[in-house]
């Protein structure tokens, strides 16, 4: 049959595929082309290379700079030479002359080269301008004014020359030293004039702050540069000054410092609010001023244990100016990419809103107040954490002896107790703050206060111990269901990428269905139009962008690491935990005590590790293994139990943990088991002073090892873990028996586990050699090795190392990792231990510098050959990883 097309029909056909395949191979183009924009942004072309001018050792300008530099100190050192060297031997009037010739023509000269345009050289020649009026009022003071006082005479002449030299730098705009070196000179006179008056440290404090003010409007009012960082410098150090000595008189006369400190809080606020960039700054120092002041004055009308909670109540006080206006809306959440026109917007709407509306303090003002509150606040619960400490703390730190019936001496008798009161203001403010965070410190400083109300109150010892098993069920039950505490909080916007978040191309669910391709007008547009945050976006996909299914999506933002329900869990069972430490410490002083409280923190860590999850249910498992060891120990001490006897009763530990790790999780089992065989080797060491009990306790613990290997999961394990443990038994046991021949108890167990080894090879050839031979020859060449190394004839040692030989040789034939290892670890350790009195004595015969000097020849030829060595090595290990 021939299926060939007509020619007419083939070239429609053959017309149509190469159509199809130009489209595609535009596609492919515009998406190239739209790549390479991405990856690789056009760059702007660069300037053409021009010869570069012979670069000289100075500039032209700097080196001017510098001569005038020289110039004028060298003018300056002259002047004051004469003045105060060769003054003497002119007169009055000459001295006069002088001085008014030079100053004049110091001061005139500027004039004339400004207008010449030698602005350097004008700027040096009023530079020694101004250093001769300061010495013309010096040579004033001496000559005509000698018996005035030195101060206030400084005071007005700082005074006269920052206005003369005011007048002067507004006279002649383009110098610019006069007007800063007026900022500087007028700094003086009321601070001088202070100390003329025989003001003390308040009234000069006072000087400083109004003079800080000054600076202050000087950098609010003023254009130039160098006036308004010369102005800000000036008033940071006299203000700084001034609040200094403002906190130190509310600690020695708080009336006297408390105005001082409001006055010098309103001008730094003031400020903050006139200049934002420095408004958290500036706000903080203010509001750390008005809590000094504030809590001054409380401090002075209370009680002395008192005085912390009056500066937290202050500081909590402050700190509420956050909240001012919704200030924990989301509106004054941290700034955008925008910066800061979220908050910028809502001062303005603020303002706008009508004169019904109160004007809010900007966002920079109240983040500093609220700082500054919460850094007080945070200092006072520094001093109150002294009493949580020993709450904590003081139980394990024991005096007495257990179930001495006597309890130690309290701590911190002396301590205020106001210290809960601090701790429970802040834990009431933060409670009400829908806040992660302050769902955090809330949590802690519950805990914390209940640990310290014993301390603080001094409650009797069964107060004590209730209400820390109270603390402990608390806290654990806050771990198991953190849900009460994380109601309340405020939504958290979806990051972008996530549904429901701006900008995500995740459809709405409850959205009409559109049709395959469909967008919206202005999708193409937005999509590719680039933005601030980065390169321009892929067109969305669409009629106008061919490659539908190939345009990237966007990036999209992980979800959080933790959520806040396991973190709030988190803090708490680490609470809980240090919580049932220091009550378990504390009830060892009585015995029903103990029993109580060890019984209480077992169901409470066994409620944990079954309504818990993650690591807490691990962690809670292996806390309620450890609370039933305690309880088993205080049984046998109160029964009155021998070591050995107790040793008996601790086995009773692995043994539950093994049947509860046949149902629990596999985590949890896990890590049961581990512990409750950390309790059996705990109980094994006890045992030990008692060679008999041992030989019964590590038949026990085989046994309960080989009840574990009946489970699939643990049955590699185990079953060798049960294989030592009886061995193990049988040695002890026949060493209490006084067995000095062990081969005749090992080799009728040897033979015929080598037969079944032999069988099992035989049947499986993959089956390992330590499986097969490994117990058989254990059984035998270990007891033997121990006997070996304390048998002072040679018969037992030579017979062993043949024995060990053969077996070695045996394991090299049939490639049998067992026999090779065993059997060359038995030889190496026998001949070590016929050939060491040998050696010793050839050692002792050598000179005492030969032993090192063929230990460094030794180290030579291993470094020297060392990758050869470690190739042996590889080599070696590679051989005995391919036998069986």
């Amino acid at each position: 049959m021939d299926n060939t097309l007509p020619p007419a029909d083939e070239l429609v056909l053959v017309d149509r595929e190469l159509a199809q395949l130009d489209t595609r191979r535009s596609q492919l183009l515009a998406r190239r082309a739209w790549l390479i924009q991405v990856l690789y942004p056009p760059v702007a072309a660069a300037a053409p290379l021009r010869p570069r001018p012979p670069v000289a050792d100075s500039t032209p300008r700097s080196a001017q700079n510098v001569l005038l530099t020289l110039g004028g100190t060298l003018l300056t050192i002259a002047a004051v030479a004469f003045t105060l060297v060769s003054w003497g031997s002119m007169g009055l009037g000459a001295r006069a002359t002088v001085l008014a010739v030079v100053t004049g023509a110091a001061l005139a000269a500027p004039v004339a080269l400004l207008r010449r345009g030698l602005v350097s050289t004008a700027e040096a020649v009023a530079a020694l301008g101004l250093v001769l009026m300061v010495l013309d009022a010096y040579a004033l003071h001496r000559v005509a004014l000698p018996e005035t006082d030195g101060l206030g005479y400084t005071a007005v002449a700082s005074a006269v020359l920052a206005a003369a030299w005011t007048a002067y730098g507004s006279a002649l705009s383009r110098l610019r030293i006069p007007l800063p070196v007026a900022v500087a000179a007028a700094q003086l006179p009321l601070p001088l004039g202070v100390l003329a008056a025989g003001g003390g440290s308040t009234a000069f404090a006072w000087a400083a702050l109004l003079t800080a003010t000054a600076d202050a409007a000087v950098v609010l009012w003023t254009r130039p540069v160098a006036v308004r960082i010369t102005a800000g410098a000036a008033a940071t150090a006299l203000g700084g000054w001034a609040l200094l000595t403002g906190g130190w008189l509310s600690l020695v006369s708080p009336w006297s410092g408390a105005p001082l400190l409001l006055a010098g809080a309103a001008v730094t606020l003031y400020g903050a609010w006139r200049v934002p960039a420095f408004a958290v700054a500036a706000s903080a120092v203010a509001g750390l001023a008005a809590l000094t002041a504030v809590g001054g004055l409380l401090r002075s009308a209370l009680p002395a244990d008192w005085a912390v909670p009056g500066y937290v109540l202050c500081a909590l006080a402050l700190a509420s100016v956050w909240r001012l206006g919704g200030g924990a809306a989301a509106g004054d959440g941290v700034p955008g990419p925008g910066g800061n026109g979220s908050a910028a917007a809502g001062g303005a709407a603020s303002r706008g809103a009508g004169s019904d509306t109160a004007v809010l303090p900007p966002r920079g003002i109240r983040l500093g107040l609220a700082g500054a509150g919460a850094g007080v606040a945070a200092l006072g619960l520094v001093w109150a954490l002294p009493p949580v400490a020993a709450g904590l703390l003081g139980p394990v730190a024991r005096t007495t002896d257990v179930w001495s019936g006597e309890h130690a001496a309290r701590a911190l008798t002396s301590f205020p107790a106001t210290a809960v009161l601090v701790l429970a203001v802040a834990l009431a403010a933060l409670a009400t703050l829908p806040r992660l965070w302050a769902r955090y410190d809330t949590l802690v400083l519950a805990w914390a206060l209940l640990t310290a109300l014993p301390v603080s109150f001094e409650l009797p010892y069964a107060a004590t111990l209730a209400l820390q098993l109270f603390t402990t069920a608390a806290a654990l039950w806050i771990a198991v269901r953190p849900g009460p505490l994380t109601r309340g909080l405020r939504a958290v916007t979806a990051p972008a990428g996530h549904p429901g978040a701006p900008g995500t191309d995740t459809p709405d669910p409850h959205a009409a269905p559109r049709e395959a391709g469909a967008t919206t007008p202005e999708a193409p547009a937005a999509a590719s139009a680039p933005t601030a945050a980065g390169p321009a976006a892929p067109p969305v996909p669409g009629p106008g962008t061919p490659w539908a299914a190939w345009a990237p999506s966007r990036p999209r933002a992980q979800a959080p690491a933790v959520e806040p329900g396991t973190a709030l869990g988190w803090t708490a069972y680490v609470g809980g935990l240090a919580s049932a430490v220091s009550a378990v410490a504390l009830a060892l002083d009585v015995r029903g005590a103990t029993f109580a409280a060890l019984g209480v923190v077992l169901a409470l860590l066994a409620g944990v590790a079954v309504l818990g999850t993650d690591a807490r249910r691990v962690v809670s498992a292996c806390g309620a293994v450890l609370a039933a060891t305690g309880l088993v120990f205080a049984v046998a001490a109160t029964a009155g139990f021998e070591d050995h006897w107790t040793a008996l009763a601790l086995l009773l530990v692995p043994a539950a943990t093994a049947g509860l790790g046949s149902r629990a999780p596999r985590p949890v089992a896990l890590a049961v088991e581990i512990t409750g065989g950390a309790v059996g080797v705990l109980a094994l060491g006890i045992a030990a002073s008692r060679p008999a009990f041992l030989a019964l306790a590590l038949a026990l613990s085989g046994v309960i090892a080989a009840a574990t290997a009946v489970r699939p999961e643990r049955r590699r394990f185990a079953s060798w873990t049960a294989a030592v443990l009886f061995l193990l038994a049988t040695w002890v046991r026949l060493a209490v028996w006084d067995v000095t021949t062990p081969e005749a108890y090992a080799l009728p167990v040897t033979v015929p586990a080598l037969a079944v080894g032999f069988l099992r090879r035989r049947r499986d050839p993959e089956a390992s050699s330590w499986t097969a031979y490994g117990p058989g020859l254990a059984v035998t060449l270990l007891p033997s090795l121990l006997a070996a190394w304390t048998d002072p004839e040679w018969a037992r040692p030579l017979a062993l190392g043949v024995a060990a030989l053969v077996v070695t040789l045996l394991g090299a034939r049939f490639r049998l990792q067992a026999l090779l290892v065993l059997g060359g670890a038995v030889l190496a350790l026998d001949g070590l231990h016929e050939l060491a009195p040998y050696v010793v004595q050839a050692v002792g015969a050598l000179p005492r510098w030969l032993p090192p000097a063929l230990a460094g020849l030794l180290l030579l030829a291993v470094g020297a050959t060392y990758e050869q060595r470690l190739r042996d090595a590889r080599r070696l290990r590679e051989r005995l990883a391919r036998m069986r």
